[in-house]
């Protein structure tokens, strides 16, 4: 998919404009919603809002990019429309659903979503409809708004067509889009990108004008990114880890010209890329190749830190929107936005060598990592984009406080009661209370140097204990298994 430069109207050609209202009365009962968005920007808002007003009794499968709105993971939630949800969820009542099981919730990597909506993986038996906002649409194109996620594979994939076009969303952010499609297996020719900041294709995605079932004409912004201050915690992690790059940068070739880096949403991301602009690279270039802009690299930008930056959302807060929006066309000089299967390729992150830097809730002392589930059992969002990155990195960061609940609970832990990233997809550790390089390390030396670099001191004698006892049972892995869950089970 892929196409030349549009002009600004919105809508053009002869095009079945209809109300929202008129679109939900015709989504069957159990259909399979494959709605845009990503970063809980550039989601559907008219569409799904009727349809939760419509007072029907839905049993709907919706199937995301990544984090929407509250008009999907709320007031659908809450009108009691979902059934299944697919693959991420950041809402609390979406989040209580999925807990308490009355949505049934399946978590997937980001990068393989597309592959396995279009091939039949993750859709239910009804008819598959993608609803997806736009800021412009022709009869067989669309421009996608402030993110591009799962909408090329979702158009593709659906049967039936909806484009939202949202007025609210300049159309100069067209100039941003970079859309491409992969081939089918067995015939797909590797991506040709070559250059993190170069682009391959063009600002709409295509469709069979057959398959277009409906324009919504919608005028509702998206809801921002709230990121928090940063607290005391994440401005010494964030001065850690950029002491961190810094040597590193200076001791590996493989940041001979540029440090290529990566970060996960959310506030501690937000805050250590605003880190990096006080980092030495020497004369080195500086790239984000990841899945979301937010405000620190709004800053980078506009301090001339950052050379390009690549990713498949807007994740920004008011004040950020208003940034980019009115400074549109000079952000568009540096920032391109893809498709979610090349902004989360394995193969590009490989290919470009970029840092992964993703925070967790909690690691234990062999180096498994636990990002989406409290005690192992309550989800929380979901894995995201932080499998694709820190699988296929060749220098994978996990950054995190030490501790949560005002230091109650450790995050250093003896196991986690989930494993979201194994030992072997983890390579550095950083904390307020200092860095673990794992590379390298036997499982002993790894679980040493958490308790002694990353731990905080209240809970190092207490891990220790758990060590020495595991020790004295042998084994490469050193545990403790009578008492491995024990940390877990005492916060019930």
């Amino acid at each position: 998919m892929g196409g030349e430069r549009s002009t600004t109207a919105r809508l053009q050609g002869d095009l079945p404009v209809r109300s929202a209202a008129d679109v939900a009365a015709d989504v069957e009962d159990d259909a399979t919603l494959l709605v845009s968005g990503f970063g809980s920007v550039g989601y559907p808002k008219a569409v799904p809002l009727a349809l939760a007003d419509s007072g029907r009794d839905l049993a709907l499968t919706v199937v995301s990019g990544g984090s929407v709105g509250e008009e999907i993971d709320v007031a659908l939630v809450e009108a009691d429309a979902i059934a299944r949800r697919f693959p991420y969820q950041a809402r609390p009542p979406a989040r209580a659903a999925v807990n308490d099981g009355r949505i049934a919730f399946h978590d997937r990597d980001v990068s393989t979503l597309g592959d396995e909506v279009q091939f039949g993986g993750l859709t239910g038996e009804g008819e598959r409809v993608a609803v997806v906002e736009a800021l412009a649409v022709g009869a067989d194109w669309l421009i996608p708004s402030t993110s591009i996620g799962q909408t090329p594979a979702f158009v593709e994939s659906a049967d039936r067509l909806v484009v939202e076009v949202n007025e609210t969303v300049p159309t100069e952010l067209a100039a941003f889009h970079d859309v491409y499609r992969p081939g089918t297996p067995p015939n797909r020719d590797p991506i040709p990108l070559t250059d993190p900041g170069g682009r391959i294709g063009g600002e709409r995605v295509t469709f069979d004008p057959e398959k277009l079932d409906a324009v919504v004409e919608t005028d509702r912004r998206d809801q921002p990114y709230s990121f928090r201050d940063p607290t005391d915690d994440d401005r010494t992690i964030a001065a850690n880890l950029r002491e961190f790059v810094e040597r590193e940068v200076e001791r590996s070739p493989l940041f001979e010209e540029s440090l290529r880096i990566q970060f996960g949403v959310g506030s501690l991301g937000n805050a250590l890329m605003g880190a990096l602009g006080d980092t030495d690279l020497g004369d080195r270039d500086l790239i984000y190749f990841g899945e979301v802009i937010q405000d620190g690299l709004l800053d980078l930008l506009d301090e001339g830190e950052l050379t390009a930056a690549s990713a498949t959302s807007l994740a920004l807060s008011t004040e950020g929107q208003d940034r980019l929006f009115e400074n549109a066309e000079r952000y568009a000089e540096d920032v391109v936005l893809r498709p979610a299967d090349l902004s989360n390729s394995g193969a590009l992150i490989d290919r470009f060598g970029v840092v992964a830097v993703n925070s967790a809730l909690e690691l234990d002392l062999f180096g498994h990592v636990n990002s989406t589930h409290v005690d192992g059992t309550r989800a929380m969002n979901g894995v995201g984009g932080s499998g694709d990155f820190n699988r296929h990195s060749p220098l994978a960061v996990v950054a995190l406080p030490s501790t949560a609940a005002g230091g109650d609970i450790s995050r250093i832990v003896p196991m986690v009661p989930h494993v979201d990233h194994t030992e072997h997809d983890v390579d550095v550790v950083v904390t307020e209370q200092g860095v673990a390089d794992l590379r390298g390390n036997a499982p002993r030396e790894t679980a040493r140097a958490l308790v002694e670099e990353c731990a905080h001191p209240d809970y190092r004698d207490d891990l220790t204990d758990y060590l020495n006892r595991g020790r004295s049972r042998g084994g490469h892995i050193p545990h403790d298994i009578e008492t491995a869950l024990d940390w877990h089970a005492d916060r019930d």
